[in-house]
């Protein structure tokens, strides 16, 4: 057995039952221990779309928001339904919302307890995530360290060289762009690899020079337009296929609870399967639990921990609870609609291609702008967790550095094959999971006790505890 089909077979076996049984049962349990948070859901979405300027932190709640959404509304939500739906079946789609609903209560739980133990640096900048909350809240420091290791190294494939590869792949296998090709030390390179590499990692590079304002002034515009452009051609092609919506509804809440036989558009499937695909996917979508989204929400502009946490766990909501719902309904429409479209059985991208390509001219070329756009956005948002825990590492003398070498991984990622830098991301991203769940749930009483404080009038209440502040921010835990 070679090195990357190890690597590859342990990344199948963490991203099945173990990772699916830790983060669903998390889910579950938080939905019980924070009381049902789901329940505020709407409360949450109208904190998100207020200021609070006189609360501490670096950007606005909604920026921080809208740079977690960043990276959650990606290929996951396009391509990764439709891998589910063709691995797992139709009733994949079912158990992938699913993990957006209990989902919420962790995204939730993640962030007040990163909100709760941030930091504040030398020159006033909040820093803060699943390190700190283990470091601080558990005096665990190594599971920081471990977290902080994890997060920071996957970040270069997750984040960077894989979405910068997705944009090359879905330009260049959904428009009609010349092969023009040559040799660059002993790599066969395109033109077009060429050209989106330059050009992709010059426009990161001056997006991320400017720090978190920069990034978040970037998110703020760019994804509310990318999820409403999505959306809007998910409309579109929910429309036309009206006349088989219900029956998209009931063949997805059946196949969810009994094996599906071939036949139809669909290959057959079991309701393991179905389980497994749906979660998996769901999980690697909205990544409430992996301790991502906490690390941006701790820059923001907030009284208390449970406001922040309430707008973060919003974005599970939007990633999973809609456009992941949107994306299954769209595809398992198409299929009954189309039974005979060639390449359904096992491809997700050329699935969610094919269901585009039924909008007349703009279809493909609608799809293709939103992958772009969400692969670009997730560059942006990764790169931030990624130099966040590198700063508890090393502090803030790495930043220049991990600039440097992220856009370095961005042109990279434009002109070589991944799959083995693909499978090693996507294992340490699911093992991220373990210490930042750790964190959660020996945290639980905190969460728990945190909620109650500032329930009902006093969720405008502030924080009465006072922030530390880093003695040399210039000097991580390894520096």
């Amino acid at each position: 057995m070679t090195f990357a089909e190890l690597i590859e077979k342990i990344d199948s076996f963490i991203w099945g039952w173990p990772l699916i049984v830790l983060l669903f049962g998390t889910h579950i349990y938080m939905t019980f221990r924070t009381g049902f948070i789901q329940k505020d859901i709407f409360k949450a979405i109208r904190l998100s779309l207020t200021k609070d300027p006189d609360a501490e932190g670096d950007v606005s709640q909604f920026g921080a928001l809208t740079t977690a959404l960043s990276s959650t509304i990606g290929t996951g939500n396009i391509v990764g339904v439709g891998t589910a739906i063709a691995m797992g079946g139709p009733g994949a789609v079912l158990w992938m919302w699913l993990t957006g609903i209990f989902g919420i209560a962790t995204k939730y739980a993640e962030t007040l307890i990163a909100v709760k133990y941030r930091v504040k640096s030398e020159n006033g900048s909040m820093i803060g995530g699943a390190m700190y909350a283990l470091d601080r809240g558990l005096h665990a420091k190594w599971a920081g360290v471990l977290f902080a290791m994890l997060a920071s190294v996957c970040a270069f494939g997750i984040g960077s060289m894989v979405q910068a590869n997705a944009v090359v792949t879905n330009l260049s296998g959904n428009l009609p762009f010349p092969t023009m090709s040559f040799e660059f030390m002993g790599h066969e390179i395109t033109v077009l690899q060429l050209t989106v590499g330059l050009i992709l990692s010059f426009i990161v590079g001056l997006v991320i020079i400017g720090g978190i304002q920069s990034i978040t002034s970037v998110s703020e515009k760019l994804v509310p337009f990318m999820a409403v452009f999505y959306f809007t051609g998910c409309l579109i092609i929910l429309i036309m296929n009206a006349d088989v919506l219900p029956q998209a509804v009931m063949t997805i809440l059946r196949a969810a609870f009994t094996p599906q036989a071939m036949g139809g558009g669909f290959i057959g499937s079991t309701v393991a399967l179905a389980c497994r695909y749906g979660f998996a996917r769901g999980l690697f979508s909205n990544e409430s639990g992996m301790g991502s989204a906490p690390l941006v929400a701790s820059a923001a502009q907030t009284k208390n921990p449970k406001r922040q946490a309430l707008v973060s766990m919003t974005g599970t909501f939007w990633d999973t609870v809609v456009i992941c719902l949107m994306t299954g309904l769209v595809l398992v429409s198409c299929i009954i609609k189309y039974p005979d479209i060639d390449g359904l059985s096992g491809n997700g991208g050329q699935l969610t291609s094919m269901a585009f390509s039924m909008i007349p001219v703009i279809g493909l070329p609608l799809l293709v702008l939103g992958l772009i756009t969400f692969a670009f956005s997730t560059i942006l948002g990764w790169y931030y967790y990624g130099e966040r825990c590198a700063v508890y590492l090393f502090g803030e003398k790495i930043i220049g550095i991990y600039k440097m070498l992220w856009v370095s991984t961005v042109f990279l990622g434009s002109v070589v094959e991944l799959n083995l830098v693909w499978n090693i991301a996507d294992l340490l991203n699911g093992l991220m999971a373990v210490p930042n769940i750790f964190a959660v749930l020996f945290l639980s009483k905190v969460i728990a006790d945190e909620t109650k404080k500032y329930a009902g009038s006093h969720l405008d209440d502030k924080d009465d505890t006072e922030l530390p502040v880093l003695a040399n921010s210039k000097k991580g835990v390894l520096g």
